[in-house]
């Protein structure tokens, strides 16, 4: 079979020349071999050339493919059936997309990634397992991430329970980086197998190491044919190819150069067959370059429509599967393209070219970095959100209390709260009723601005579908750009982004009692009180940013709550 380079072009109108004089400094400068080099300079001069192992990663990968193999021949002979990954962010988001584009190969395993703390969201997952033929991947680059730790915990003692304290660990495999938390636990609680991460590798560009190739390997991918259609990028973006015929070069110039002329929202058009690339790209954009009140706003899951419900601060990227095309989505890109609005198209002939775009999309970032001047391996504003929730987590093992709340507005099961701050702009509106609040906050929406919407709710897909129906009828009632994100997933992809990035986002952030709790072992509190913890952390820095922010607390029946809400949100909207 001939593997070839997957096909990328673009569009730009009036940004064109700006992108092309900035990969004439790039070629004046060598700054192509420069970053290869690990030349700090090129960003903010701090520790970035610590963190350029994705550059190697394919060749690392190929080099350890007899360890793979092993690994992968051991969990056929164990005769397991379904590997549930529990993890976050970087570790999660990639064999999430894998499981989603590839399914089980036949004779092995299905994956399923878990990457929730929402009660419903956790029971759901352990509904869909049978616990005696499946094999649990604890996966995370620090190795102390909360959630995946609390998820580990709890499925570590159903598995005690079935198969006694000392055989459990035999269900579990880690990937973790050497000397971690993690790594600690796995060998003193008997795993099967510890899988080593690289140490100077970030989590969100670690698709092409053990934390994307290993689960990969497990479900049938073939990693090596994968490994040898990345290579062909990766050489295409070597340190000797002239920046305009560099892949990766030019897509970073094009983010870079219209991120600074405020064409910031990088919207994502997936073919059906590849739509879970959004939500790794996601991560990838928004935590990277989310920092120093700059970024770039990376728009995933949105449906795409006409020209006219889009401002002039979107950049559309057409990403193609050319064996599973969406004939909708190529009239639909050629409309945009046709009205005026910049456009990038990358043409995928098969789903086995992911890795292609692992890689060009990991350097094409680091260049924005570059363009945008800020460290994109780092994530400064990440932590606020867990010392926030930590705290509250200690209050409440040392009170046995949570905070009493004090809604604005209340109509049925549909609450809305705020910070003394933003209660200030909305609370007037409460004599009118929750509408009338909503409507005050929605109007806070101003042109080049994004909506974001935050669920702290189990991604079902009837939550999907009402939670969908909001953010659309945002869009095109206000012809902004809108996010959709899941919590806590989405702290450990956009958060960093909404912390620390410019403060044109509006939030809605939602949150619900739960119809069912779960206990966590070894724990104070349950699922359900860190999810609150989780959605009030983030909250408070949110408020303690300055951002524009509104918080929608639902009942048990969140389906149905939802629906009364996007009710409210089209009516507050006329």
């Amino acid at each position: 079979m001939v593997r070839e380079l997957t096909v990328q072009a673009y569009a730009l109108g009036d940004g064109g020349g700006e992108v092309q004089a900035g990969l004439e400094e790039w070629r004046d400068q060598g700054k192509v071999s420069r970053l290869w080099q690990g030349d700090a300079s090129l960003w903010t001069g701090a520790d970035e050339g610590r963190w350029l192992g994705w550059l190697h990663a394919v060749d690392g990968r190929r080099h350890d493919l007899e360890n793979l193999q092993r690994l992968v021949g051991d969990v056929r002979q164990a005769g397991i059936k379904q590997v549930l990954l529990l993890g976050m962010g970087g570790s999660s988001l990639c064999p999430d997309l894998i499981s989603e584009t590839f399914g089980p190969a036949s004779g092995f395993p299905r994956l399923l990634v878990l990457d929730s703390t929402v009660p419903a969201q956790v029971k759901d997952f352990e509904r869909q397992i049978d616990l005696k033929d499946t094999l649990f991947i604890v996966s995370s680059k620090s190795g102390g991430t909360t959630e995946t730790q609390v998820l580990k915990q709890y499925f570590f003692a159903h598995a005690e329970k079935l198969f006694g304290k000392d055989r459990a660990g035999s269900r579990f495999i880690a990937i973790t980086d050497p000397g971690t938390k993690l790594h600690e636990q796995a060998t003193s609680g008997r795993f099967r197998h510890i899988v080593h991460g690289e140490p100077d590798i970030g989590g969100r560009y670690s698709a092409l190491s053990n934390f994307g190739m290993a689960p990969a390997a497990i479900m049938g991918v073939d990693v090596p044919d994968f490994l040898d259609r990345a290579e062909i990028m990766v050489r295409s973006c070597a340190s000797f190819v002239p920046p305009h015929a560099n892949p990766a070069a030019v897509l970073g110039m094009i983010l870079g150069v219209l991120g600074r002329r405020s064409v910031d929202k990088v919207t994502f058009v997936t073919s059906p067959g590849i739509a879970a690339l959004a939500y790794w790209l996601e991560q990838l954009v928004a935590e990277s370059t989310g920092k120093q009140g700059k970024g770039l706003i990376p728009v995933a899951g949105e449906e795409v429509g006409a020209p006219e419900v889009y401002g002039t601060d979107r950049l559309f990227v057409y990403l193609r599967l050319n064996s599973k095309p969406a004939a909708g989505q190529d009239r639909a890109v050629a409309a945009l393209e046709k009205a005026g609005h910049p456009v990038v198209r990358i043409c995928l002939e098969e789903a086995m070219d992911l890795g292609q775009e692992f890689f060009r999309w990991e350097m094409a970032t680091a260049v924005a970095g570059s363009v945008l001047a800020i460290n994109p391996f780092d994530q400064p504003d990440v932590e606020a959100s867990k010392v926030a929730t930590r705290k509250l987590a200690v209050a409440y093992e040392q009170t046995g209390k949570l905070p009493e709340e004090f809604p604005l507005a209340s109509e049925d099961d549909v609450s809305v709260l705020a910070d003394t701050q933003n209660a200030a702009v909305v609370g007037p509106a409460r004599a009118k009723g929750l509408e009338a609040v909503l409507a005050a906050h929605l109007n806070r929406i101003r042109p080049g601005d994004y909506f974001a919407v935050n669920a702290y709710a189990a991604m079902s897909p009837a939550n999907r579908k009402e939670l969908q129906a909001i953010r659309h009828a945002v869009r095109d009632a206000k012809r902004v750009a809108t996010t959709l994100g899941f919590g806590p997933r989405f702290l450990h992809s956009t958060g960093q982004l909404h912390k620390g990035g410019p403060n044109s986002g509006v939030f809605l952030q939602i949150t619900s009692e739960d119809a069912e709790d779960l206990p966590i072992p070894g724990q104070e509190y349950t699922f359900g009180m860190l999810k609150r913890f989780q959605a009030q952390g983030d909250f408070e820095v949110l408020a303690e940013r300055g951002r524009r922010l509104l918080r929608v607390h639902l009942g048990t029946d969140v389906p149905a709550g939802l629906r009364r809400l996007g009710a409210l949100v089209r009516s507050a909207l006329r």
